[in-house]
């Protein structure tokens, strides 16, 4: 027979959920799921029901419950063969078999006693599940408090198995609600329950918010480091500071020490990284190595903006020797650089300090101390005519150039008049650039002048059309045509006595070729008097997705002063007729296909090239195929292909390669591989590498070339660590060329 008894004020309080659970479970199956758990339907706070076979009252202030006793509360719920209840002084005994469950946990227990005044409840000889966390093990004794759980003489994994593959044990196991992070004292670390490490105190994340403490090491062996250990340590100094310190062991180079602080307040947001090497022990002859980065964004009203963003290193061959996250192998110079910003309604201005810190042997670039910049971003109507004005004002030194010093006035009013409709688009543009140079240095016996006024009118048609029809070769699909033309004058001026300060020619692919002028700033402004016609057809689905494209155009100069071959800078790279195309096949929602050619019609020759052919599966399958060519990239022919490959070799276990060859050169450039398992408890990655060392100081394409071979090696369990994800295609976006999807604007 089934009785309830009465009504009781208790507070048993729970802590809520540790965490979200971390890990699909379809790595772990449904050994280690556990249901969440739902008070019982109709209580309300302080409301206790108890159900029972038999109940015995002792006075009025206590009563036992035997036989299939069941209580329940808004916190907890509780099964058991007898319990008894002390009203009066606010305790609860019970005895097993017991299953007590609440937001966080689900314990098996042999009994159990609640002190209901102070909120606590201990369980003996308990076996504990952790419900919106992974999480399981055993304990001599548990309680349940407001902070969380506290286990002694208690285990710990998150492993499924009886016998885990790694579980802590310790004589005391704290697993706070309200830190979201488990400690532990005098705590053993068991793999394959041996014992391989003692810790008289550790910590570890039990859901995602921040604490001090080591996180996941990384070790591998190289030609160029020997063996090597990365051990990163995490300090949250407070909610909006934090560093990470982390000392970097090479064998052949020595001890490197890396450190990152992060920094947010209401106005500023930034890091600051430094990274040092007193010593390295295969290139004594350097005194010591650093590199140094400091990158910011400020927010101080509506209106205003500054940003920074500054990276230094020690010598040219650092980022290529060393490594760093702040910088790439491939960089050939660092940006440095500081900004002020207005935003206005009618006008922005920009006030910009810059210079590029240039690695290797190679010309020094100018440092514009200061650049200052203005635009109009609301127009002046008048008669549906747009009146613009944008300027600068810049100050360039460069102590190793033949003008050392050299100030820049740039004027630039525009007048624009624009119709557009869905079938049509036109527009028409009238600028006058006006330029004035005070340029100072050595200028004896050069074409340079030390003061220079240019003039030059600018003028611009552009129309386009719209075509749209219903297309047979894809059902209910849409093919469009979208004919483009445009109109380019500027008059041919000699511009020889002119410096380049921030000024070089632009990308010559099919977009450029719409462009009204073929260098970036205006140190050069290049005459013009030509057409450029091109097209651009799509074909959409009944679903408006794109699944093909295809765009080409040349340039048709009128006059000879016109060509770029006559204008004198870099005529080795300059093309009289420039057809550029590019396409993208998307003809199956896994398969991509992208491309893109400039062909120089006049030499009957291809100028650059690149194709990209991608699959893109399920379970984080991916194969791409690519090939690029450039027939003058420093004087150097290049052509080079690659592939990159990931797919899953089960469920847990994932492989993934890269390899690029250069044609030109006959041998390797890349070779990189990698091995990753993962489980609900534990995963580990091992790649190995084998890829040129670039070196600053000698030209592309040399002969010689020395290359690196590397194994690396990852562990983590899962629980313990960083609440990382394991990617593993985030591998094959390491290394010389990282993977990219050619056809996505956000790689």
């Amino acid at each position: 027979m089934s009785k309830t008894w009465g009504i009781m004020m208790l507070s048993v309080i729970s802590a809520p959920s540790l965490a979200e659970t971390e890990l699909a479970h379809n790595f772990c199956g449904n050994s280690m799921q556990t249901r969440a758990w739902q008070p019982l339907a109709g209580l309300d706070l302080g409301m206790v029901d108890i159900q029972s076979n038999d109940i015995e009252l002792l006075g009025t202030q206590s009563a036992e419950f035997t036989g299939n006793v069941d209580i329940n509360t808004l916190t907890m719920s509780l099964s058991a063969q007898s319990a008894l209840i002390d009203k009066q002084r606010g305790l609860l005994n019970a005895t097993g078999p017991i299953t007590y469950r609440d937001a966080i946990s689900e314990v098996n227990s042999a009994g159990l006693n609640a002190d209901l005044n102070n909120s606590e409840i201990s369980l003996l000889g308990a076996d504990y599940k952790l419900t919106d966390q992974q999480g399981h093990g055993g304990a001599e004794k548990l309680t349940v408090n407001q902070s969380g759980l506290a286990l002694l003489n208690a285990s710990f994994t998150t492993c499924p198995n009886e016998t885990p593959l790694w579980a802590i044990q310790a004589e005391e196991i704290l697993l706070s609600r309200e830190e979201g992070w488990g400690e532990t004292h005098d705590m053993v670390l068991r793999i394959m329950d041996t014992p391989v490490l003692y810790l008289p105190y550790f910590t570890f994340p039990i859901d995602d918010r921040r604490k001090s403490g080591l996180l996941t090491p990384n070790i591998s062996s190289s030609d160029r480091y020997g063996i090597e250990s990365i051990t990163p340590y995490y300090w949250n100094i407070a909610p909006n500071y934090d560093a990470t310190i982390t000392p970097r062991y090479m064998s052949k180079k020595g001890l490197q020490l890396q450190g990152e602080f992060r920094y947010l307040s209401d106005s500023n947001e930034g890091l600051v990284a430094l990274e040092y090497l007193d010593k390295d022990d295969s290139e004594p002859e350097l005194d010591e190595r650093f590199l140094f980065h400091w990158q910011q964004q400020s927010y101080f009203d509506e209106n205003w903006r500054a940003a920074i963003d500054i990276t230094n290193v020690s010598d040219d061959n650092y980022l290529t020797d060393l490594d760093s996250n702040y910088a790439t192998r491939t960089d050939t110079q660092l940006y440095r650089t500081g900004s002020l910003s207005y935003l206005g309604e009618t006008w922005r201005t920009d006030i910009k300090v810059q210079n590029f810190e240039v690695l290797g042997d190679h010309i020094e670039s100018y440092a514009a101390l200061p650049q200052i910049s203005f635009s109009q971003t609301t127009p002046f109507l008048f008669n549906d005519i747009e009146l613009t004005l944008n300027g600068e004002l810049s100050h360039f030194t460069n102590d190793t150039a033949i003008i050392e010093k050299a100030t820049r006035v740039h004027i630039e009013p525009k007048a624009s008049y624009g119709y557009q409709e869905h079938a049509w688009s036109f527009l028409s543009e009238f600028s006058v650039l006006h330029t004035n140079y005070k340029q100072e240095g050595d200028l004896a016996n050069t074409d340079y002048a030390e003061t220079v006024s240019r003039t030059l009118p600018k003028v611009r048609l552009y129309s386009q059309l719209n075509f749209e029809r219903d297309t047979s070769m894809i059902d209910n699909g849409i093919q469009t045509l979208e004919p483009q033309v445009q109109y380019l004058y500027t008059p041919d001026k000699d511009q020889s006595d002119i410096g380049l300060y921030d000024t070089t020619k632009l990308q010559d692919d099919f977009f450029g070729l719409f462009r009204d002028s073929r260098f970036s700033s205006v140190d050069r402004i290049a005459a013009a008097n030509q057409f450029t016609l091109g097209a651009t057809t799509r074909l959409f689905n009944d679903n408006s997705e794109e699944l093909f494209n295809f765009s080409a155009g040349q340039i048709f100069y009128l006059s000879d002063s016109a060509k770029p071959t006559a204008q004198n800078l870099d005529s080795d790279t300059n093309y009289n007729a420039l057809f550029a195309a590019q396409t993208m096949l998307h003809w199956h929602r896994r398969w991509y296909l992208s491309g893109g050619i400039q062909y120089d019609t006049d030499g009957k020759q291809i100028i650059q090239s690149n194709v990209t052919l991608d699959y893109k599966g399920d379970d984080n399958q991916l194969v791409q195929l690519n090939h690029r060519y450039a027939n003058d990239v420093s004087g150097n022919t290049i052509e080079q292909v690659g592939f990159f490959t990931s797919f899953p070799l089960s469920e847990q276990w994932q492989f993934v390669s890269s390899y690029h060859r250069d044609l030109e050169s006959g041998r390797s450039v890349e070779v990189f591989s990698g091995l990753q398992y993962e489980s609900c408890c534990w995963a580990f990655q091992v790649t190995a590498r084998r890829q040129i060392e670039t070196d600053l100081n000698q030209a592309i394409g040399q002969e010689q070339a020395t290359f690196d071979s590397s194994i690396g090696f990852n562990i983590v369990l899962k629980g313990l660590g960083s609440k990382s994800r394991y990617d593993a295609q985030k591998l094959l976006q390491q290394g010389i060329f990282g993977y990219r999807r050619p056809y996505f604007l956000n790689n």
